[in-house]
């Protein structure tokens, strides 16, 4: 895999590899370049302090480097000349060499200081807001693109702001350089300024075709990455069918891939060679000409020996405007790098209020006109539902009625796009969202467990775990024996832990039961249990767990017999509500559960569960 080329000067050095999404170039919206630059300007503001002071220290040596070819041509025509006065200038730009070495060397350091801060700012904000966001909202971006903005785009676009400080400062030496010249003398000065345009459009050059190809490299490297991710978390099913072969040559050879990847890396170095081989010509020609033109003005008696020593400092310094376009190319690529870090920041986040719950409520769950869209199609339409506190209600309906969307929207985790959700006759949207989590419990079919061990997974989200919390929480989940039987118990890693899919789920739901207030929203949370261990959650989410509404999510008959209420969605419409007896009188109710028409009705009581139906 060829790699970007390393850093040089005068020319601004290609940027690291900061993979993008597949086909998807920098932001051209000027929205989206102003939500950058605000972006950008913020993380400023963030590290300001050690920008003024790289800005500062940055002028400081400019003016020490400025200095220095004067006070050196100065000190050599006094040696010439066997000038006591000499000394005192040797001394002085002997002081200058080193200021200028100490002042370099404190910007090194600032720039790594503040690189890192801003970074850091930049991925705590990202974090921050998507986590703050509907899920709907953040599952937008994908695995590997999402981890691309908040590693490498984020690390380029913190930068800039260390960048454009020392990008001002760097002005200062060859426009400081050309002045001199001038002042010296014209002649030479005009022997420099007439291969300038040359030098400036082998810069624009470079920075043109080096974006070019360094934008082509990223997007194959995305894709590449992309199919990565994809593989790894199907790494179950790639092995069960024995196609690790065909996955690796897809992964790798794309397309895009590997071969598409060593040609833009090859154009790279193309580019990157020719600006250096360019430029290496160049420059020395342009100081040598500005030379030759001294020397003959020397000959003429125009410029003492000094000054034409400071005349081809000068040139050199005046010809360091390369590394000017090196620091303003590093501010353009940040900035085309902070436009994907901040489409994360944009994402909208859940509104919240600040008003509490009543206390003592009983859970009344109540939704008044609740639509949620997709892509401009209702998923669920006019959603109206009054539940009783304390009731166990049971959500069903074919795959894709909207059971799950209807238990995100109940627990806001999502927002309707239309309509109200009220707890205890409090609108959720209006909710505080601390009294919000510690009122509203979830447990999912598949859960993420998040913690060291399995006890801080099950404790995951209290502002103060107890273990007796946990243990209590784990025996009503059907977890605590299981857990026990792990080498450290509750304190054993959850990486170390050989968990089950129904393991797994039971673990999640006594982090809900753990957590348990109000309203706990099931959302097949049981899928995975065996009937004796779903038995025994269910009499312990009665008898031990505390009380409240149970909205369930759930596929299994069972569940829905005993409930106090189910919901029945079909294509995000609630067709009907009631005691499963009522229901079951419903032919079409009846087939959600795979049961055959009766020949004659069975007794809500009495009804046969069949095996199969109890998946």
């Amino acid at each position: 895999m060829t790699s970007p080329p390393p850093t040089a000067t005068p020319v601004a050095r290609p940027p690291g590899p900061a993979p993008e999404k597949p086909g998807d170039g920098p932001g051209k919206d000027p929205e989206d370049r102003s939500a950058a630059d605000r972006l950008l300007w913020r993380a400023a503001r963030h590290s300001g302090g050690r920008g003024a002071a790289i800005l500062v220290c940055s002028v400081a040596s400019a003016l020490a480097a400025l200095a220095e070819p004067a006070v050196l041509g100065r000190a050599l025509d006094l040696l010439l000349g066997h000038d006591p006065a000499a000394g005192r200038l040797v001394l002085l730009c002997t002081a200058l060499i080193v200021a200028e070495v100490v002042l370099d060397a404190v910007v090194a350091l600032l720039t790594g200081t503040t690189n890192a801060r801003s970074t850091a700012w930049l991925r705590g904000r990202a974090v921050t807001r998507l986590l703050a966001a509907s899920p709907e909202h953040a599952a937008r971006f994908a695995p590997g693109d999402l981890a691309t903005r908040l590693t490498a785009n984020a690390t380029e676009a913190g930068t800039v702001p260390a960048s454009a400080a020392a990008g001002l400062a760097a002005l200062l030496p060859p426009l400081g350089g050309v002045a001199a010249l001038l002042l010296i003398d014209a002649w030479t000065a005009a022997a420099f300024l007439a291969g300038v345009p040359l030098l400036l459009l082998l810069l624009r050059a470079f920075a043109r075709s080096s974006t070019e190809s360094v934008s082509r490299y990223q997007r194959v490297q995305s894709a590449m990455a992309g199919r990565l991710l994809e593989t790894l978390a199907g790494a179950h099913t790639v092995a069960a069918a024995g196609t690790a072969a065909r996955e690796r040559h897809r992964i790798l050879t794309g397309p895009p891939g590997l071969p598409e990847l060593a040609a833009e890396g090859r154009a790279m170095w193309l580019v990157y060679g020719r600006a250096v081989a360019h430029s290496g010509v160049l420059m020395p020609v342009l100081v040598c000409v500005v030379l030759a033109v001294g020397g003959i003005r020397l000959a003429q008696g125009a410029l003492g020996v000094g000054e034409l020593v400071a005349a081809s400092r000068y040139a050199a310094l005046a010809a360091g405007v390369g590394a000017v376009s090196g620091l303003l190319g590093a501010v353009v690529r940040g900035r085309a790098a902070a436009r994907r870090t901040a489409e994360v920041p944009a994402l909208p986040p859940l509104p919240h209020g600040r008003a509490l719950l009543p206390p003592g409520g009983p859970g009344a769950l109540e939704l008044r006109g609740v639509t949620v869209e997709r892509a401009g199609t209702a998923v669920l339409a006019d959603v109206d539902l009054t539940l009783p506190g304390g009731a166990t209600v049971a959500v069903v309906g074919r795959s894709g009625a909207g059971k799950s969307l209807l238990a995100a929207v109940a627990g806001r985790l999502l927002a309707p796009d239309r309509g109200r959700v009220l707890l205890d006759g409090v609108d959720l949207a209006a909710l505080d969202p601390a009294e919000l989590r510690r009122e509203v419990g979830h447990a999912f079919a598949r859960p993420a467990l998040f913690g060291a061990t399995v006890g801080a997974a099950v404790a995951f989200g209290a502002a103060s775990p107890d273990d007796g919390a946990v243990r209590s929480a784990g025996r009503a989940a059907g977890a605590d024996g299981f857990v026990q039987r792990l080498p450290g118990g509750y304190r054993t890693p959850v990486a170390d832990a050989p968990l089950s899919g129904g393991e797994r789920q039971r673990l999640g739901l006594a982090r809900a039961f753990a957590h348990a207030g109000r309203l706990l929203v099931l959302d097949d949370a049981m899928s995975s249990l065996d009937t004796v261990t779903q038995r025994e959650v269910e009499r312990a989410l009665t008898q031990q767990v505390r009380p409240g509404t149970r909205l369930l999510v759930t596929h299994r008959l069972s569940r829905a017999a005993g409930a106090d209420l189910v919901v029945w969605l079909d294509r995000g419409r609630v067709r009907a509500t009631g005691p499963h007896h009522e229901l079951w009188r419903d032919p079409g109710y009846r087939a959600l559960f795979a049961v055959p028409e009766p020949d004659t009705e069975p007794a809500p009581a009495a009804a046969p569960v069949p095996p199969e139906a109890d998946r």
